[in-house]
Parts: C-alpha cells; structure tokens; sequence
C-alpha cells in the first residue's frame, strides 16, 4: 500500500478525538498517555532515590568502583523482556492485592506492574549510578582541598562541592535514564490490565490488517511514545539548566561576555 496512504491514516487517526477519550470500547489514548508518565515516572524516581546516593558515596570514596562498573554493566546486558517475563513467573503468583489502585493500575493490574517496575528500575539504575560516581571523582582535587581547609566534613563536601559540581554529568545520565525507561515502558502491555502507550502498539499489531485499529494506532502509539520521550528530555534540560550553576555550566550573562577592556582590566587589578 503507498506509504502517503498509511501516513495520512495515521494522521486522521490521531485527530479523531474519539480515540482520545475513554469509551465503552476501552481507554481513550489520554488514559494510556497518563498511565504510561505514571510508570516511567515512578521507575526513574526510585532509581534516582538509590542510584544517586550510592553513587555520591562511591565517587567521594573511590570504593567499589571496579565492583559497581562491573554490575552496571551486567544489568545493560540482560534482555528486558526476558526478565519480565520471569519475574512476573516468579512474583505475579505471590502478590495477592487484587484492588485497583488511585485509578492508575486497574483491578488485578499491581501483580504485574510491581514486576515491570522492577525491571524499569533495573535499567534506570546503570546511567545514573556510573555518572554520578564518575563526576564526583572528576570533581577538581583543588576545589575538594578548599572545602577541607575551610573546615568542611565529608558528608559537607559532598553537598557543597562535589555534588555541585558533578550536577552536569548527574543530569546526563538521569536524562539517558528517562529516554530507555519511557521506551521500554511499552513492554507493561504485553501483560493483563496493564496499560500505557504499549498497549496502542500491542493493540495495532494484533488487528494490523484492520483500516482503523491497525496500522494507523500502531504507528500512533509509536509516535506519542516518541514524543513523550523528547518532551521529557526537554523538561529535564530545562531543570539542568535551573539547577546548575552558570560558573560549572559555562554560561555567562550578556554583559560578563561583552565586557570592556577597562572593566577587565579593573577586574584583573
């Protein structure tokens, strides 16, 4: 079929606002949209939670790096799908909350979600667990002596200086974090009364020949996920930009960059 065909489709798919709105027929995309931010968000948050400590303390020691580099490594390498499919084998069976929950994980979704979480997490961790302890320990050894001779402990330090200083390198690998999470989410809709985006793509292939809830929601789904994905890398480079100092970032106010050479000079005296 010509591909302007399947694109326009596509296109008409997404502006029939039927399709956006829950229905006797099931979720509308809206739903599975907020579903799927509510995963991907709990999954990074609870990475961040025990990848940035862990992380801070292996940068301001130097201990364990070989050790955590080795594991980072190891949990990129295992296939996502079939670890959900046996953690869902292992613990599905033993968890027995049945309820829905805050209108998020529908009635008898939390055995299977609890699993997905695990395994989004898992993934979450290696980007920003080995940037985190990778820019603490590039951290300058001038600034760090600073600290100490102003009478800084350690855990001071960290806060002060080292975590500061290393917020760049941190931000890069929650932001490479979010991107695979939000990607990988999609996976939760391979498993009963999980929703999310996946389940557009899940969805469209199952009824790939159907004109309508085929090819066109297939590709819709594929499309929002991608977006999702750009605009949640654009939040998280807005709140880099907000959070880290101009000084480490490098960015200067307009007048710092067309000073004159006189109030250099003065600046230099």
């Amino acid at each position: 079929m010509d591909a302007s065909l399947n694109f326009s489709r596509v296109w008409i798919w997404l502006n029939d606002p039927a399709n956006w709105r829950d229905s006797a027929s099931g979720p509308g995309v809206l739903t599975y949209l907020r579903e799927h931010i509510v995963y991907s968000a709990i999954a990074v948050v609870v990475a961040l939670v025990i990848a940035l400590p862990l992380g801070l303390l292996i940068g301001h020691t130097g201990r364990g790096v070989v050790l955590v580099a080795g594991s980072a490594n190891a949990l990129r390498a295992i296939p996502t799908y079939g670890l959900l499919v046996l953690l869902v084998v292992w613990i599905s069976p033993t968890i027995h909350i049945r309820s829905e929950v805050s209108g998020i994980v529908p009635r008898g979704g939390l055995p299977y979600l609890i699993p997905t979480e695990i395994v989004l997490v898992l993934m979450a961790i290696p980007p920003i667990l080995t940037n985190t302890y990778a820019g603490v320990m590039n951290v300058d050894l001038d600034a760090r002596d600073a600290a100490r001779g102003m009478g800084m402990t350690g855990s001071q330090v960290v806060r002060k200086v080292e975590l500061p200083c290393a917020l760049p390198l941190i931000f890069s690998g929650v932001r490479s974090a979010t991107l695979q999470v939000i990607a990988t989410a999609t996976v939760a809709a391979y498993f009963p009364f999980i929703g999310g985006l996946g389940r557009l793509l899940l969805d469209g292939l199952t009824n790939l020949n159907d004109p309508h809830l085929g090819y066109p929601k297939m590709v819709s789904g594929a499309i929002l996920v991608a977006l999702l994905a750009v605009l949640a890398d654009l939040v998280l480079v807005g709140a880099q930009r907000l959070t880290v100092s101009r000084g480490i970032s490098g960015r200067f106010s307009h007048r710092q960059l067309t000073a004159t050479p006189a109030e250099v000079e003065l600046a230099q005296a």
